[in-house]
């Protein structure tokens, strides 16, 4: 992310759900010291997106402004496992599988943050020296009908099933965090709203003065549903230049304003006044078009986002085959499409591949034939083309 002034008004109001207790009481207090605040991340292995990508963006913009920024991996926590968004519990990791997956997170949560103006932390430090005694007394600050509160939980009962023991912890470990490093601030998606007001209660109880929470909106894959990897409708950050200009371009027309108020820094009134156009009846696709095109440039650079837009031109708007193509080598002579696809989409799962022979999104380009079995078997031959999607063409060179 590359700004780096903006106001306090901006930093509290665009891409914010809420600010609890009050806006008007963080403000009062940005104006008049540097703050200290944090986001914590469970280090679960997962892609990030960008729908993950709005809480970074604001943690960012906190750290450019010269606040006191943490970035707390929840070694600690995630042995127990977060329930969140789930009726079932999670798997437990361990402490090398967690090492494992923050170096991979960091890998790609790179693309949003510098880390130069962030100090990275991790509650196992004190979470896993919790005696028994500070145990109990972290547990007389709460009840049992407060922790089951949460609707995560309040779902699991209406369905009759179960809650564990170590689930319940879960909020407690999490505010407890709030109180050791004694912050001023905690951010979050929405979806961690009860676990950052737990933090917010017990730096109350414990030292006796103000927590305010910082929630960031959820955002809709490129298809308006809730942003999946089995839905195929996330942007990855680390996606190359064209996939990312390209699942723009496959966005709804009704996401355009809110992803460019949560995924860029354009200027705020320069985004209302494009959607007074779009109202107006003004066709959306030059907008969709600059959405992609910034997306793109702030996650790689402008000479990529130029060329992801003449390949998308030429390959989707205008239907050729690109001049340059990702060449795959193939030593078989005859391969499965399923297997085939997997040289050429090394980093997607079985099943996301057969979702796209499904959705018949597979051509050999030479033949002119659309490929629906994921289990025939594919003769290769010298240079033939295979389109995947309708942006994605590999040339397969038989070694």
């Amino acid at each position: 992310m590359k700004k780096n002034t903006i106001s306090i008004e901006e930093i509290l109001g665009r891409g914010v759900d809420q600010v609890l207790p009050s806006k008007k009481g963080l403000t009062k207090l940005m104006n008049e010291k540097k703050i200290t605040l944090y986001l914590g991340i469970d280090p679960t292995g997962a892609v990030l997106h960008l729908g993950h990508s709005v809480v970074l963006r604001k943690l960012q913009q906190f750290a450019s402004m010269g606040h006191n920024v943490i970035l707390l991996i929840g070694n600690g926590t995630v042995k127990i496992g977060d329930p969140t968004g789930r009726d079932t519990t999670r798997p437990v990791l361990t402490s090398d599988q967690i090492e494992k997956n923050f170096k991979n997170w960091k890998k790609q949560a790179s693309k949003i943050l510098d880390f130069s103006k962030i100090t990275i932390k991790r509650n196992g430090d004190w979470l896993d020296k919790l005696t028994m005694p500070e145990m109990v007394r972290l547990l007389a600050k709460t009840t049992i009908q407060q922790l089951l509160e949460r609707d995560m939980f309040q779902e699991r009962m209406k369905k009759n099933l179960p809650i564990f023991g170590h689930e319940v912890l879960y909020p407690m470990l999490q505010g407890y965090d709030s109180v050791v490093m004694d912050v001023d601030l905690e951010i979050g998606g929405t979806d961690q709203t009860f676990n950052m007001m737990m933090g917010r209660n017990l730096q109350k109880i414990y030292n006796q003065r103000e927590k305010w929470v910082l929630t960031t909106p959820l955002i809709n894959g490129t298809d308006g549903r809730k942003m999946s990897k089995s839905y195929n409708n996330y942007v990855a950050l680390t996606a190359s230049a064209n996939d990312i200009y390209g699942k723009i371009m496959s966005l709804k027309d009704e996401l355009i304003i809110e992803y460019f108020t949560l995924l860029t820094d354009l200027d705020f009134d320069e985004v209302k006044k494009m959607n007074s156009a779009m109202k107006s009846g003004e066709n959306p696709m030059s907008y969709k078009k600059r959405l992609a095109f910034t997306i793109t440039k702030d996650l790689h650079d402008k000479e990529a986002a130029e060329k992801a837009q003449k390949h998308f031109e030429k390959t989707v708007q205008q239907g050729q085959t690109p001049d340059q193509l990702k060449e795959v080598e193939v030593k078989e002579k005859t391969m499965s499409l399923l297997d085939l696809l997997k040289l050429c989409l090394p980093d997607e799962s079985s099943s996301n591949i057969k979702r796209l022979i499904q959705q018949k999104a597979i051509e050999l380009v030479d033949q002119k034939k659309i490929l629906t079995n994921p289990f025939e078997e594919i003769n290769i031959k010298g240079n033939s083309v295979i389109r995947v999607g309708k942006r994605n063409y590999f040339k397969l060179i038989q070694v």
